[in-house]
């Protein structure tokens, strides 16, 4: 058997047996794209929809306007999302406004406490911070927006140098392509090191395995 059907053969029977946990990515005006699409391609990868349901959700089901204009659309509005193992929420210039919307940092408290990992890209971190999600714990953020997400959080333990930070069942992440290192790594936590590996081979994407890796921290004036 070669190498290559080997490796399909294992697709398989992986896909066999995994019952997929469900990963809703939140979706708010202005968010920052690669936030978003960039850890879709690691969870939402046909390799790994054995592992992974994705889905997306915002106020309102429909198209949401990226920061880049790009628009992408919510599967689910809050109140209709299903249950939820998994939470993505990425950041964007729209986080200035959605520090204050009650509503939605009301539902990221709900399904942060209920899933097994909440994760934040970039400034989502300043959401998950006044939703109370952090508070207590260690995280880390967008370097050029730091000292803004940090007054978000006052009661968080933030870590100026992280590419990202793995604080159990709260994973963040440094700025915008970030969150494709902290995707593989969860990946790696939750089905194998060898998957993430493979995966990110497929994606030929050059991964960064230490999440200390933060060469941006001394470009901002953090260390």
């Amino acid at each position: 058997m070669s190498r290559r059907w080997a490796i399909r053969l294992i697709w398989s029977v992986e896909s066999s047996m995994a019952t997929p946990r469900s990963l809703g990515v939140l979706l708010f005006p202005e968010f920052e794209l690669l936030d978003v699409f960039g850890p879709l391609e690691v969870f939402g990868n046909a390799r790994m929809r054995a592992h992974f349901d994705v889905l997306t959700v915002a106020e309102a089901a429909g198209p949401v306007a990226s920061g880049q204009v790009v628009r992408a659309v919510a599967d689910h509005a809050l109140d209709g999302c299903p249950r939820l193992d998994l939470l993505l929420v990425p950041g964007g210039f729209g986080t200035r406004r959605e520090v204050e919307n009650g509503r939605l940092l009301d539902w990221i408290a709900q399904r942060a406490a209920a899933a097994e990992i909440a994760m934040s890209v970039c400034t989502g971190a300043a959401l998950l911070a006044r939703a109370g999600v952090l508070d207590g714990r260690r995280a880390t953020t967008n370097k050029w927006a730091f000292q803004w997400v940090v007054s978000q959080g006052p009661r968080v333990e933030w870590v100026p140098v992280a590419r990202w930070v793995d604080d159990g069942n709260v994973v963040t992440s440094s700025g915008v392509s970030a969150g494709i290192d902290m995707a593989l790594h969860v990946v790696g936590r939750l089905t194998d090191a060898a998957t993430a590996d493979q995966l990110g081979t497929f994606l030929e994407y050059d991964r960064h395995r230490d999440a200390g890796w933060d060469p941006f921290a001394k470009v901002h004036g953090l260390v």
